[in-house]
């Protein structure tokens, strides 16, 4: 069994994101790569005690980054559109954010 930590591993707070939670209830997160929908919902009702209506995930690839002469690459990893239930309130530490 895995924890809800392990799936979910951080809520992504950008531009983007902060208006697509005050227009419509929809929260992103950063979540384990292996995590599937069925997962990320039930670790947002559990963690948040919100109801979940939907998930969206995607693969966001690790970018090239190069140092003088060296190059690496970022690791690859996925992130999840959660979107609440019509009449859910947002949890307290994404309400100022």
């Amino acid at each position: 069994m895995v924890k809800q930590t392990e799936i979910i591993r951080r809520p992504i707070i950008t531009e983007k994101t902060t208006v697509m939670r005050e227009e419509g209830l929809t929260l992103v997160f950063e979540v384990a790569r292996h995590a599937n929908k069925i997962d990320v919902k039930r670790a947002v009702e559990r963690l948040l005690g919100s109801k979940v209506a939907s998930v969206r995930t995607a693969l966001a690839h690790g970018k090239v980054k190069r140092q003088g002469r060296f190059e690496g690459r970022r690791s690859d990893w996925k992130k999840a559109y959660v979107r609440l239930r019509a009449g859910e309130k947002l949890p307290e530490f994404l309400q100022g954010a």
